[in-house]
């Protein structure tokens, strides 16, 4: 199958407000706690690839994440707002490569790379049913 939508070069920038929720909490001293975790940033990173690429797909298909490797360069806190802008560098008819940049108020904060592929949603479902079922 073709998907048209999608082309190299394409990008998007989206905004978001850091919420406790993506922090890494009770795992720090208390000074640290409120800041954005690098598991946070890399689900920030996955959401602004979805709105990028998930609007160009027919029905019935959905782009799930493979990948990600991402550099957290700096400190975000929470009730910050970061803009974060993703690229698509790299397409092959069914895998993606997206290229990220995650600034807050005093610069980028996160680089770096997630991949993408675009799969059936009802296979997906098919096959998730049967992973439960094996359990």
């Amino acid at each position: 199958m073709r998907f048209p939508g999608i082309k190299t070069g394409m990008a998007s920038t989206t905004h978001h407000y850091v919420t406790e929720e993506e922090t890494f909490g009770n795992h720090l001293p208390d000074d640290m706690e409120k800041l954005l975790s690098t598991s946070g940033l890399v689900s920030m990173i996955g959401l602004a690839s979805v709105k990028l690429i998930d609007p160009h797909l027919p029905d019935g298909f959905i782009s799930v994440g493979k990948s990600a490797e991402v550099v957290h360069e700096h400190p975000t806190l929470v009730d910050s707002t970061v803009e974060i802008t993703v690229t698509l560098v790299d397409f092959d008819g069914y895998h993606l490569t997206i290229a990220a940049e995650v600034s807050d108020e005093s610069g980028v904060c996160g680089r770096g790379t997630h991949m993408r592929s675009i799969v059936n949603k009802r296979w997906m479902q098919l096959k998730t049913t049967r992973r439960i079922a094996e359990r």
